[in-house]
């Protein structure tokens, strides 16, 4: 059973920076993806990455998020840039696709105007 736990979350200005990670165990390494849940909102996926690196990022958040991965430490970042207020979001990692089994608690990132 894959076990993820994201940290890193916090409360930042607008433009500002952040960045989150994903500690995952009890798996291989595998593609993981982070996504997002903004209140009232369903579920967006948001950056995804493969075994070997290859990245690609939701199409509104290219040139602001950025996903990477160290695979020794089996661990998962989202780094993001110029964040935005409808930014705000609980952040997940999982695996892409994603396992219905393995949501954690995610980690809150609140952007302030």
């Amino acid at each position: 059973q894959v076990q993820l736990v994201e940290s890193g979350g916090g409360l930042v200005q607008a433009g500002g920076s952040a960045r989150v990670s994903c500690a995952a165990s009890g798996t291989n390494v595998r593609a993981m993806a982070w996504y997002r849940q903004a209140p009232g909102k369903q579920r967006e996926f948001v950056a995804r990455i493969s075994i070997t690196g290859v990245t690609s990022v939701a199409n509104d958040l290219r040139g602001r998020f950025a996903i990477a991965r160290d695979n020794a430490a089996n661990t998962v970042h989202l780094q993001m840039n110029n964040l935005k207020p409808e930014d705000t979001a609980v952040y997940y990692c999982n695996t892409y696709p994603p396992n219905f089994h393995s949501w954690g608690q995610g980690t809150q990132v609140t952007v302030s105007s």
